[in-house]
């Protein structure tokens, strides 16, 4: 259900500002309202709150987040974080940025160079291992290559399928080099051919750019690797690489020293500089006087002594809240909360993907929850069917914990699937007619009626205009509660006359099809005579014209019978086309394949039309829609309800 919202004043001395939004942020109950448009231009007196160090809040946690990423992780010590955590909540603003600033002088530069270090060594032990696989393939092409005073050796890469573009190299660079070169190539891999090319020195400008433009890759050894032997080349990159294992060492043995001294501090000062930069987002919104800063926002009723508590345990009488009065037309602006029980959670996301109920309005969700499911089990009435629901939807749920809209969804499925078997015992439905082929089951007589749906089309009709009567009728007389509680007498009058003439048109059709005394026509007649006025005095003279358009919403819960014999159908045609198959298999597997179709429908169709009649045929008899959620000053990523 909706919770009562006050609309609270919080003032105290500036000097406890910081404190006290930091108090309101962690205690997550107040939606901030932004006083300062309240505040006249040319007003000294009272004056928007200037916000000053928010950049320097921002910056500080960027280094700070950086110095904490360089670091190895090492496991939380939550005792030593939680002393550390009080102690920084207590201090100020200035006071937190000096401490911050002291650990990124300590910090920042040692973490910095050490991490570029390795990331350096990285690069290099990546590099000579690309370095050392080529040597290796190509090393037995070393006795066919000449050894030359002033020529060059460079090594290209392409990929067997562009092999023609040799021809043009070797093409290009007897032009470049005046013939003075030589090349060998090789097979590498299934993919890879690597060509050994040996050239005059002075002619190296030349044939790089050659290379180059071909796009294709040439492995250029470092300056200390040019001119010698392959084997001595391999021998020098695992000196390098072993050189470069017992850096990396060092340099990881430097950051957990590092980590082990700061870690635990680091971790909490990234976390409360993280809620005090998130604080200062809203600063803008409120006010202040030369001695005094003013926060103003709505709070559930609920939680306003608990955050009256919070602030005199922190400040004592220092900050006062003070709860304000607000006249029926401000409370439309109230934010709404929603507050019902955990069933009632899944229908209540729905709620919120269409429109939010106004502040004043009554919340929908729990009478969707109610009717939902039974519209749903109405239509599927399957017990095979409803299990196979359930247990879709809790695998679903548990795969994909942290899908909240698909948990939701499932939870809508699991609640749904329960009068579904429900009603497969009413109706005697086990796979359509299978389970009552084989004698498991058989529909339940009730009112002298059996409940065989093949068979009682129109009971099964007249069940669901009855339903459609009441529950547009108690969507009409939520609308006059809602008009009532806005104090919209015309409102509430034309729902009442609604529902006189309504009530007046169905004794006046059932009595003259003789399903009813016909002694009752005449006062359905004076009762359609009496409502029309009221109609007219609430909605005016279009507001007879809804009449027509209720009865046409009561109509429409003809669908919850006819969809739910398409479901019947589908199932028998799936049981009577398995079972005419010669070959017991393919019987099954036809049986099977239509079965799991009706299934899928069953779980979308239902669903789909269960929702449409609340939001159209019901909702349209009280409901506006249209508010704003409750959005309390806290972290956005704590998505649970305040308790």
């Amino acid at each position: 259900m909706l919770q009562k919202m006050k609309k609270v004043q919080v003032l105290g001395p500036k000097k406890d500002f910081q404190s006290v939004v930091d108090v309101l942020y962690h205690t997550g109950t107040v939606q901030i309202e932004d006083i300062s448009k309240t505040i006249r231009p040319g007003d000294t007196l009272f004056r928007k709150m200037e916000i000053e160090k928010g950049g320097d809040i921002a910056n500080t946690l960027v280094k700070i987040g950086g110095i904490f990423l360089a670091l190895p992780k090492i496991k939380y010590d939550t005792q030593k974080q939680q002393q550390i955590y009080e102690e920084l909540q207590k201090t100020s603003h200035h006071d937190l940025l000096a401490r911050a600033n002291h650990v990124i002088e300590e910090l920042e530069s040692t973490t910095k160079d050490l991490a570029l270090k390795k990331s350096d060594l990285e690069f290099s032990l990546g590099a000579l291992g690309r370095y050392e696989k080529i040597i290796k393939k190509i090393q037995p092409l070393e006795s066919q290559l000449p050894i030359l005073e002033g020529f060059e050796v460079t090594v290209i890469l392409i990929q067997r399928e562009f092999r023609d573009v040799l021809d043009f190299i070797k093409n290009a660079l007897g032009e470049i080099t005046k013939k003075q070169f030589e090349i060998i190539s090789a097979d590498i891999d299934e993919t890879t051919i690597a060509a050994v090319i040996v050239f005059n020195k002075r002619y190296s400008e030349g044939v790089h750019s050659l290379i180059f433009s071909q796009n294709v890759n040439e492995v250029r050894l470092p300056s200390e690797f040019l001119g010698k032997p392959f084997n001595e080349i391999l021998q020098l990159i695992s000196i390098k690489r072993t050189k470069s294992i017992d850096e990396m060492v060092a340099i990881d043995e430097n950051l957990v020293k590092l980590s082990t001294e700061w870690y635990q501090e680091l971790a909490v000062l990234k976390k409360v500089l993280d809620d005090r930069n998130e604080e200062v987002g809203v600063f803008g919104k409120f006010g202040q006087t030369e001695y005094t800063f003013v926060i103003q926002g709505w709070i559930p009723k609920k939680y306003l002594q608990r955050t009256k508590e919070a602030l005199k345990d922190a400040f004592g009488n220092r900050v006062i809240v003070n709860e304000l009065e607000v006249s029926p037309e401000k409370m439309d602006e109230a934010p709404t909360f929603y507050d019902n029980p955990a069933i009632v959670k899944p229908f209540e996301f729905l709620m919120q993907m269409v429109s939010p109920p106004q502040y004043q309005e009554i919340d929908p969700s729990p009478i969707l929850a109610i009717f939902f499911p039974i519209f749903f089990g109405l239509m599927v009435g399957d017990i095979a069917y409803g299990i196979i629901i359930l247990v879709f939807a809790l695998i679903v749920k548990n795969r994909y914990k942290m899908e909240l809209w698909l948990q939701h969804l499932m939870n809508i499925l699991i609640i749904s699937s329960i009068p579904t078997i429900f009603f497969g015992f009413i109706f005697g439905e086990f796979f359509g007619n299978f389970g009552e082929h084989m004698g498991w089951i058989h529909p339940m007589t009730i009112a002298g009626i059996t409940w065989n749906r093949i068979e009682v089309l129109v009971p099964l009709l007249i069940l669901a205009i009855a339903i459609g009567v009441f529950h547009v009728f108690l969507g009409l007389s939520l609308g006059i509660l809602n008009a009532l509680t806005k104090k919209s007498k015309k409102h509430a009058i034309e729902k009442a006359g609604m529902i006189v003439a309504i009530t007046g048109l169905l004794l006046v059709i059932l009595a003259v099809g003789k399903m009813i005394p016909e002694i009752l026509v005449q006062p359905g007649i004076v009762m359609i005579i009496i409502a029309l006025p009221l109609i007219i005095y609430g909605g005016g003279f279009f507001g007879v014209f809804e009449i027509m358009s209720t009865v046409g919403n009561i109509l429409s819960y003809a669908r919850i019978m006819a969809i739910g014999m398409a479901s019947v159908v589908l199932a028998l045609v799936a049981n009577k086309l398995g079972g005419s198959m010669e070959v017991a298999l393919v019987g099954f597997c036809i049986a099977a394949l239509l079965h799991i179709l009706n299934i899928v429908l069953a779980m979308f169709s239902p669903f789909l039309h269960s929702f449409r009649l609340h939001m159209v045929e019901f909702n349209s008899k009280f409901y506006t829609g249209g508010g704003k959620m409750y959005k309390p000053f806290r972290k956005e990523k704590e998505d649970e309800t305040v308790k």
